[in-house]
Order: C-alpha cells, then structure tokens, then sequence
C-alpha cells in the first residue's frame, strides 16, 4: 500500500478509491471518540465530514505488516489543526485494522505556561 497516495484519498475524501485501500473485513477504531467503524461507515464518516482538508505526513513507521503514520491535518484555510496517529495494520496490501487517534493541536494550558518549562515545537 502506498501511504502517500492512500492520506492524499483520504484528505481528498476521494469516495471511489478508498475501498481499494481496504480488506472487506476491515475494523476501523476513533479510540479518543470511542467509535468503531466498518468500511463503508469509514468512509460515510471521513467523505461526508464538512469543508475541505489538507494536511501533511509527518511521520512513517513501517515493521512487517505493521505501519504508522504521524499526520497533521487542517481545512483548506488553515481555521484549524489537528494531529492524527494511525496505526494500521496490513493483510497483503489492504488494511485489516485502523486505529486512529485524533487530537486538537492549540497551546500548551495556563498552568503549564506559569511553570515556565518547556518551549513550542514550531
């Protein structure tokens, strides 16, 4: 499977490949959501969100049938940004697990800021 091309369909909300990417008994998982999604639900939820999406692969770990994947993903305008880790796992070339994290990126909270430890990223 190729990552670049599978977040690019994704991001795309591109209806008619991502089933491609997928075995059909694939399980997909939004743990900090707690949802738990077939295929064609996956792909209901991620073409059928509002707005149009961008982002950028961060990262790409790959063991075995094993792959994750760092991404940072934000509308169009840029209104917004967001960080996902996907941790998919391959039977031949299609997904059979994806379990995703998703998480809101912003600033680090007020309590932490008054410490005075750390220091931004970017």
């Amino acid at each position: 499977m190729n990552v670049n091309t599978f977040w690019d369909d994704i991001l795309e909300q591109n209806r008619d490949a991502l089933a491609n990417y997928f075995h059909p008994d694939a399980v997909i998982r939004w743990h900090c959501s707690n949802e738990q999604f077939s295929v064609p639900e996956f792909i209901q939820a991620n073409c059928d969100y509002p707005g149009e999406w961008d982002g950028k692969i961060e990262r790409v770990h790959q063991h075995g049938n094993q792959l994750v994947t760092v991404v940072n993903v934000f509308p169009k305008d840029q209104s917004a940004s967001f960080h996902v880790v996907s941790f998919i796992e391959l039977k031949g070339d299609k997904v059979i697990t994806l379990d995703e994290y998703w998480a809101d990126d912003g600033d680090a909270p007020a309590w932490r800021k008054s410490m005075g430890i750390g220091k931004p990223i970017r």
